[in-house]
């Protein structure tokens, strides 16, 4: 195993950084994490970026560098592979940091998946399976984004990216010889696409427990509600919650409320009343008038559905058995509720992709399969 210095080196001027950027780019692949705070805000608060480079380990201290350029022209550098693990919260910590996402990246978490480690294997546990190698906890909660970070904080956001370019070859390795390498490419492109397009206000209310009981103008007002919550706390830099909590925001589509006195029975009080309220009422008015309520939301599996999921999840349990991939990375929950309950099941999204053969094929055979003997 290459020897590295796990030694933090701190960076917090343009010339250091320009200088190792420069220096990086001619690399094949870097490590990269991020370290952020997001406790009281809608968006991630970037504190911290970190850099492994197989030698040393590098912590870049956004809040000093006013001009970031050097490194945001390193992550849009294709030629070079950003190696990340779980790294969907450092996407889009990077993309408010520096407005891009970079690309390509290879996410040793889906990595070690695909090479049959386990679905969602953290990174400590990841290094210890693959290198042997205890990895401290102990700053997982810190307040990153003080000044001057603690030797303690160092050492841990260091460690971080110490051994993620190890893993990158080890597993890269691994998953050639299985033939797997282009799923990770697949995967990891995907996360990128998502970072890049988040989701519409419009459809957060799909989110919303419960919201498959709610038809016509009552979904449209959630619909429309939690479009404004998703926006609002967008502008507000605000938890969705802190601004309007889950639970309101259905009361508010089942009691369809027309004056300020329904809207306090309903929880809404005090400040949150004074600057919404108006505004609230509006949105419930003009949505109960919409001629283009969303369609009714699927529902819960009945009964006999039910019965069809377990027999599915029976093939899945083989299928998993047989290729050596736990069954969370060949297909989600939704997925496999979503095909039991479509008249004409498809392959969509990530069942089109390397899991349309492996796995999303056998299941619609299954599942053509235990409808037949439905009609028998």
């Amino acid at each position: 195993m290459t020897e590295i210095d796990t030694t933090p080196r701190w960076i917090d001027s343009f010339e250091q950084l320009a200088s190792l950027c420069a220096g990086w780019r001619e690399q094949r692949a870097v490590a990269l994490d991020t370290e952020f705070m997001r406790s009281r805000t809608f968006y991630p608060q970037p504190a911290l970026v970190q850099i492994g480079d197989g030698k040393h380990c590098y912590l870049i201290d956004n809040l000093a560098i006013a001009d970031l350029q050097p490194l945001r022209d390193l992550l849009l550098d294709t030629a070079v592979t950003k190696v990340m693990h779980s790294c969907s919260e450092d996407l889009e910590t990077l993309e408010r940091l520096l407005g891009v996402i970079p690309e390509p990246i290879f996410d040793t978490q889906i990595a070690a998946a695909l090479c049959g480690m386990g679905a969602g294997l953290g990174y400590a546990a990841t290094v210890n399976q693959l290198l042997r190698i205890d990895l401290p906890k102990s700053e997982t909660r810190s307040d990153w984004l003080q000044r001057p970070l603690s030797e303690a904080q160092k050492n841990y956001a260091a460690l971080d990216v110490a051994w993620l370019p190890v893993l990158y070859g080890v597993l890269l390795k691994d998953l050639s010889e299985r033939g797997r390498l282009e799923w990770l490419h697949e995967d990891c492109a995907s996360l990128v696409t998502v970072a890049q397009n988040p989701s519409p206000a419009e459809v957060y209310y799909q989110k919303v427990k419960g919201a498959w009981r709610l038809r016509n103008k009552q979904l449209a007002v959630l619909q429309d509600v939690c479009a404004w919550r998703e926006r609002e706390a967008r502008v507000l830099d605000m938890p969705r919650n802190h601004l309007l909590k889950e639970a309101i925001c259905i009361s508010l589509a089942q009691q369809l409320p027309r004056h300020k006195g329904a809207l306090s029975q309903l929880g809404i009080e005090g400040r949150a009343l004074r600057e919404h309220g108006d505004t609230l009422l509006k949105i419930v008015s003009h949505a109960c008038e919409r001629v283009d309520p969303p369609p009714r939301m699927r529902q819960p599996l009945n009964r006999q559905q039910g019965e069809v999921l377990k027999q599915l999840r029976l093939e899945l349990g083989d299928i998993a058995e047989r290729t050596g991939l736990p069954s969370g990375i060949l297909i989600r929950k939704k997925e496999l509720e979503a095909l039991v309950q479509a008249d004409r099941p498809e392959l969509e999204g990530r069942l089109g992709g390397w899991r349309a053969d492996v796995i999303g094929q056998p299941l619609l055979e299954a599942l053509r399969q235990l409808r037949k003997e439905e009609l028998k």
